[in-house]
């Protein structure tokens, strides 16, 4: 009869080559952990750079419009009345567009309006040449003027 240990001698175990396939090497969670809070940095990272690129691009808080109406449609012209909201005696440049009924751009302006000393808004009216006949007349953006 031969005797069987029931206890484990001190030590890390020892086990048989192959048979519980590849161990890792000590260390590697915290190798893991550090590249997985790199990849986290450079994503916040890229997502600042998007979000502040597209904030300069489209939204100036200072700087908003709101069409009022568009009228006078013609094959050659709309007539777009605006309203602009600007620093305190300021000014700014407006993009406006027109569009057919399929959506294709029959015209693009840009106009500066600027406001009175102290007034904030900016009521303007605009008449906008086309290529073809419109069916609406907007406001794409505005900033502030050079």
């Amino acid at each position: 009869m031969t005797e069987t240990h029931a206890t484990i001698s001190p030590g890390a175990p020892v086990f048989p080559a192959g048979r519980y396939g590849r161990r890792r090497a000590p260390g590697g969670k915290r190798r893991r952990t550090l590249l997985a809070a790199l990849v986290l940095l450079a994503l916040v990272a890229t997502l600042t750079a998007i979000s502040i690129r597209l904030y300069r691009q489209y939204g100036d808080p200072v700087y908003d419009a709101q069409v009022i109406t568009y009228t006078d449609i013609t094959d050659n012209q709309v007539l777009v009345d605006f309203r602009v909201t600007v620093p305190p005696g300021g000014s700014a440049v407006c993009v406006l567009r027109a569009r057919d009924r399929s959506g294709a751009e029959v015209a693009r302006e840009q106009v500066t309006v600027s406001a009175g000393p102290g007034d904030r808004h900016v009521t303007t009216r605009h008449r906008l040449a086309t290529t073809a006949r419109p069916f609406i007349g907007e406001v794409l953006r505005c900033q502030q003027a050079p």
